[in-house]
């Protein structure tokens, strides 16, 4: 019976021992929650009762060179739904779908959707918004938002780029500077009961957006305008399927024009630009279309430059002292190359010249014989030199590299057509930037459209800089290249550039395009003034003209405009 009673105490005493650890425990849990984690479940339990919604920040403006706004925002609103708040959903279906002129199934899906919070339309017109707004409905939230608007529609399409749906950029400077226009987005917090049912009495808290910064540009309105309606005009007239004209500060690299034409509207940039048929394409066939409408052909696309190129040949030569202005020059109309025979544009040839008049009647056989004098090493040596086998560094996406022949596989017939600008392709942002480099004493800019970032409200600001490589060439090899390029303008096949009082260089191009067979040809010329102190450099380049293609006779014309109407302009930015 002792026995019984002494295990029974025992008994009692490990059940109230248990029962002691497990209070402990459980205080101790206690403690640990409310003391050390106190932080952490209090911010959990204000997430259940909290609904987050974002307020966009303004995005940055786009500002020429003269202050004028090519990127904008417009206000718009976003339309949502809280489906524990909806007190009369057959009516919010209704309404919404009547205001915002949606099918009505697809409004009644997102209203009945079981969600914290669900987006019904963005985007949508702020009279709407407004509208909305005054019905008073219950659970439906109207938040303002901005979407970006371009006031110069197509005007300079392919160089600012435009925005998506998030207001995040797609392309061009959009993109390139996302993170200095972008800003931040704010909150608004709105507190629930544990049925989701805003209190009222608490009401909404707000975190406010900050505005992205402003971008101010080199890119000048008034002179993007005259080169693309100079580059639609040509365009008409020669039936070209496009024109590139490049206008930039050969002594900074600064951009004042690039023009693609055709442009597409920036306001409504999923729209074709042309008239081609898209029933039955593929979505993927349809978006291709798009990404070439969208791209940039002055850095993105690669093309054979021609005679625009001997420019860097004529450089090249001089520098390394294997040719001199008084040299002289046998043309009879081809040059033969080791089992190659290759032809000048005038077949009867041009006799005998110097090396200025070579310049001036732009004979290939000169050319090819500075080539073959500097040989393929030499020649590559100034090709990397001149900054040819690296990309210029411009600030837009996407820019297209040199395609060239590699040293190993170039022989003397490479040489020769690469010395008078074929059998190989670069860019036209290469070609400009790196004649800028040879006009302008010897320095490589690096081309650029961004000139400096502004705060949102315009008090403070930071300069933008680029990288320059001195020594490309010597000053002296520089100033000759300068005089030689005035003289094809003045008395060679650059005549029809040509400005009244004013010294102009410059060089001309017709290149044919492959296949040869085709018959078909890229015209261009490449211009700068004043001659003797460059403060402009102008390239037009037009794809496959119909009748004359000569480009000393259709694209030099297009520069010599250009030139003339900034002269008279008020955007007059380089003329002392």
């Amino acid at each position: 019976m002792k026995k019984a009673m002494t295990f029974h105490r025992k008994k009692i005493w490990l059940v109230f021992l248990i029962c002691a650890v497990m209070m402990l425990g459980m205080i101790g849990r206690l403690v640990y929650l409310m003391g050390f984690r106190s932080d952490y479940y209090y911010q959990k339990a204000q997430d259940l009762h909290e609904r987050e919604r974002d307020i966009k920040a303004a995005r940055g403006q786009i500002l020429d060179a003269q202050g004028r706004v090519l990127a904008d925002n417009k206000t718009v609103c976003t339309i949502s739904v809280i489906h524990s708040q909806i007190k009369e959903p057959e009516k919010v279906i209704q309404i919404l779908s009547k205001e915002l002129d949606m099918d009505t199934e697809t409004v009644r899906k997102r209203v009945e959707k079981v969600s914290s919070i669900e987006r019904i339309k963005t985007n949508v017109e702020k009279s709407v918004g407004d509208t909305i707004r005054d019905y008073g409905l219950e659970g439906v939230k109207v938040d303002e938002d901005y979407k970006r608007y371009y006031p110069y529609g197509s005007l300079a399409s392919k160089v600012l780029g435009f925005t998506g749906g998030d207001n995040q950029g797609i392309i061009g400077l959009e993109v390139k500077y996302e993170e200095v226009l972008k800003g931040e987005n704010g909150k608004i917090l709105t507190t629930t009961d544990a049925r989701g049912v805003e209190i009222d009495q608490i009401g909404e808290s707000r975190k406010d957006p900050v505005p992205g910064e402003n971008l101010k540009i080199s890119l000048d309105i008034d002179i993007q305008q005259y080169a693309q309606q100079a580059a639609l005009k040509v365009m008409e007239e020669k039936q070209a399927t496009r024109v590139s004209i490049l206008l930039m500060n050969p002594q900074n690299g600064e951009i004042y024009a690039c023009v693609n034409v055709p442009e597409f509207d920036l306001n409504d940039p999923f729209t074709l630009n042309t008239d081609v048929d898209t029933t039955g394409m593929t979505q993927q066939e349809k978006q291709d279309l798009l990404n070439q409408m969208w791209r940039n052909p002055c850095l993105n696309d690669t093309y054979e430059p021609g005679s625009t190129f001997k420019i860097i040949t004529m450089s090249a030569g001089l520098e390394a002292g294997v040719v001199s202005v008084n040299d002289r020059f046998y043309c009879p109309g081809y040059k033969v190359v080791d089992d190659r025979r290759i032809h000048c544009a005038r077949r009867t040839g041009h006799g005998s010249q110097n090396f200025v008049e070579g310049a001036q009647n732009s004979c290939n056989p000169v050319f090819i014989e500075v080539g073959l004098r500097l040989g393929v090493e030499n020649y590559y040596h100034y090709f990397e030199q001149f900054g040819l086998k690296k990309k210029t560094g411009v600030d837009l996406p996407g820019e297209a590299g040199t395609i060239m022949h590699k040293m190993e596989n170039m022989g003397n017939v490479e040489l020769a057509t690469v010395a008078f600008g074929q059998s190989f392709q670069i860019t036209p942002i290469q070609l400009a930037t790196t004649v800028s480099s040879l006009i302008n004493g010897g320095r490589r800019i690096t081309p650029h459209f961004g000139v400096s970032v502004l705060s949102a409200d315009g008090l403070s600001g930071r300069k933008l800089e680029y990288p320059v490589e001195e020594g490309i060439v010597s000053e002296k090899t520089s100033e000759t290249v300068r005089q030689i390029l005035e003289k094809v303008v003045s008395e060679g096949s650059g005549r029809n550039a040509q400005i009244e009082g004013y010294t102009v260089g410059g060089k001309t191009a017709t290149s044919q395009t492959l296949p040869r067979s085709a018959n078909r040809y890229i015209s261009s010329f490449l211009g700068f003034m004043p001659a003797e102190n460059p403060q402009i450099l102008g390239l037009c380049i037009i794809h496959d003209p119909q009748g004359v293609y000569y480009g000393g006779t259709i694209a030099a014309p297009v520069i010599k405009g250009i030139f003339e109407a900034v002269l008279s302009s008020k955007s007059n930015l380089w003329v002392d």
